[in-house]
């Protein structure tokens, strides 16, 4: 493969900041909690036709506070902020992503939805919201950025968590079975395994007071 062809495919990867292909849309119908989504997609996102196994294990199994913010890390188009938002009005939802079209279908799907309790901001990781605190944190996390990355979304979350907060992930339990547990254990203190189905793994880590 030549150069130009792995420079265009890097900048069309779904984390990259500005995906240069020609953007193609899909439309997504589903439902969550006996409640209708309709989620714009387009190409360069991740999971243009369908909702991908994984968050949907995560929206399923995903335990949001009573009240207080939340936050979507990665978010894509959007989905499981916005399902979050809907299942409870008392929270304040973020959604980031690095992606600018994919924040872009995100605000596009945030008024679709009238998820009028979330909003989305575009920036690497944490950046957006570094000067947020957080009762809880979501994540799909993008594998294909690579490991180092994935790590960082786990590592870096306590400094934007309250004390008590929780952070979920979604895993692939053939690929994070061993690394991702101790990761939470050394970040937290702890772990729990929430969920688990169809090859993946919703782990939980809760935020003890120093």
């Amino acid at each position: 493969m030549d150069k130009n062809k792995k420079k265009e495919l890097t900048d069309d990867h779904y984390f990259s900041s500005s995906p240069k292909s020609e953007v193609t849309y899909g439309l997504i119908r589903t439902k969550f909690f006996d409640k209708k989504f309709e989620f714009i997609t387009a190409s360069s996102v991740f999971s243009k036709h369908r909702i991908d196994t994984g968050t949907q294990v995560l929206i399923e199994s995903m335990i949001l506070p009573e009240k207080g913010l939340v936050l979507d890390i990665g978010c894509g188009y959007g989905a499981v902020g916005i399902v979050a938002a809907k299942v409870n009005p008392n929270l304040q939802i973020y959604m980031t992503d690095i992606n600018t079209r994919a924040i872009n279908l995100t605000k596009k799907n945030i008024e679709k939805n009238n998820a009028y309790n979330a909003k989305a901001q575009c920036g690497h990781l944490y950046e957006p919201v570094k000067n947020l605190k957080f009762d809880c944190i979501l994540s799909n996390p993008p594998i294909s950025a690579g490991m180092e990355t994935v790590k960082s979304i786990i590592t870096e979350a306590p400094k934007i968590m309250q004390p008590k907060a929780i952070f979920e992930m979604v895993i692939r339990s053939k690929i994070g079975a061993k690394i991702f547990p101790e990761l939470f254990t050394n970040t937290f203190g702890n772990y729990t395994v929430v969920a688990r189905e169809s090859g993946f793994r919703v782990l939980l880590g809760k935020l003890l007071p120093q």
